[in-house]
């Protein structure tokens, strides 16, 4: 999975978080922007553009969380183009790894079940279809996909890492990660079409060979 190391802006998030902006994140105005007709669709875009990163942002928040209220230090979140990433100043067990990873997708979902209530409510309330519509309408969609996306059974994404960890109640954990290569192998055959017939390049590249490579690392027994 791709990671940006490059950081060129840095504030301190909640309860004292650092957190650094990669200078992929660049990119991402580019992908969403670029394409743009009218002055009126680059602002669309541009607010589709803040919507994601603050989504990405809570969602590695929620990460942090979940470690801190476990007494265990984070060194920094990191927001990039593709995505984000929360830092721990030190390993955690595995049962205190399964709150920290799912922390990040109840957000997610959070995220998306106010977004969606609110849109669904002005909509009953017979609003005409405005910004403020647009804005929980698209917070709800993009939360969404957010959230079944991640938690695909797939490493590195927080369900393969939450599927491992579950795993790892059962198993040993060279075992529990050659399944979870195996699973994360047969789910990323099946998402082949999606990609292909749907054009999604971007994700074909920074996400799909790069987790084809770590699952089949896994799935050799190779990670462990």
């Amino acid at each position: 999975m791709f990671r940006d190391s490059q950081a060129i802006f840095e504030f301190r998030g909640p309860w004292g978080v650092p957190v650094r902006i990669g200078a992929s994140i660049f990119l991402m105005f580019l992908l969403f922007v670029s394409t743009s007709g009218s002055g009126t669709d680059i602002l669309y875009d541009l607010g589709f553009v803040a919507m994601l990163i603050v989504s990405v942002f809570l969602h590695e928040m929620g990460h942090a969380w979940g470690a801190l209220i476990q007494k265990i230090p984070v060194r920094g979140v990191m927001i990039h183009g593709f995505g984000g990433y929360c830092q721990q100043a030190r390993t955690s067990t595995p049962r205190e790894s399964e709150l920290i990873v799912a922390m990040g997708p109840i957000v997610t979902l959070t995220l998306w079940a106010v977004s969606r209530l609110i849109a669904n409510a002005m909509w009953d309330a017979g609003h005409e279809y405005n910004t403020v519509l647009w804005f929980f309408e698209t917070m709800a969609w993009l939360n969404g996909y957010l959230a079944i996306f991640n938690l695909l059974p797939v490493a590195p994404l927080d369900g393969g890492k939450l599927f491992e960890l579950i795993l790892l109640r059962f198993m040993r954990g060279k075992n529990a990660s050659i399944v979870t290569g195996y699973i994360g192998l047969a789910v990323l055959a099946l998402l082949i079409p999606y990609l292909v017939f749907g054009m999604h390049m971007y994700i074909f590249v920074l996400f799909f060979l790069p987790a084809v490579v770590e699952n089949w690392n896994r799935m050799r027994g190779q990670t462990y």
